[in-house]
């Protein structure tokens, strides 16, 4: 792969200058004020502010991205992405399931069969193969959801429901372009800033309860 190659894949772009995607770039912005929200509010509680530190890297590289639009800034926003997931999930098998940390570790790692297995059947549907991948996200969410049930459960279900409107979102930015030329990408960043801001809370919440309960 050059590393170095540009890459046009979202509708505001119209050439290859710095500031080419304005919307797309600066409102990430949101991912750096939500994870600055969160670190504040996250006192007490270490692995919500890895948390939030992982959001605010998925800030700077998607900024990158979105700017210099090559390979390595792809690279740069992608992975960011893929570490706060599986750090996410770690920590929910781990702190709300209730595993033993091997079998939360065991149980991350299961995304990978997972995502491999249900990324080309995604690929295969009418409009979800746009955003193939990221739609294995909500659905996991709403799988955690139905077996976690109660509080947590309800707030996993609001997660994925912001998610799924945040992917829909995305998927539509190519398919607008010709009516809508400033695209819709920059939605999915403000609507994904507030749901994984929404989801650090969830985790923080719930190791603060279960502090407070003595368990």
């Amino acid at each position: 792969m050059n590393w170095f190659e540009q890459i046009d894949g979202y509708c505001e772009r119209t050439d290859f200058s710095y500031w080419s995607e304005p919307l797309n770039a600066v409102t990430n912005a949101a991912f750096l004020i939500a994870a600055i929200i969160m670190w504040r509010r996250s006192a007490g509680v270490p692995a919500a502010r890895l948390l939030c530190a992982l959001l605010f890297l998925i800030g700077i590289g998607s900024y990158l991205f979105h700017t210099f639009a090559t390979g390595w800034a792809a690279l740069a926003d992608v992975v960011p992405i893929g570490v706060f997931i599986l750090t996410y999930l770690f920590l929910s098998n781990r702190d709300l399931v209730g595993l033993p940390w091997w079998a939360a570790l065991l149980a991350t790692a299961c995304f990978f069969p997972y995502a491999y297995v249900l990324v080309p059947f995604l690929d295969g549907l009418p409009f979800f193969h746009i955003s193939d991948f990221y739609w294995t996200v909500p659905i996991l969410l709403l799988i955690y959801a139905l077996y976690l049930r109660g509080a947590l459960g309800r707030d996993f279900m609001i997660g994925a429901l912001i998610l799924s409107a945040s992917i829909t979102v995305r998927s539509l930015d190519e398919l607008w372009c010709t009516g809508w030329p400033i695209g819709t990408h920059f939605v999915w960043h403000c609507l994904n800033a507030f749901m994984l801001g929404f989801m650090i809370d969830v985790y923080r919440r719930h190791m603060l309860a279960t502090r407070a309960a003595g368990r």
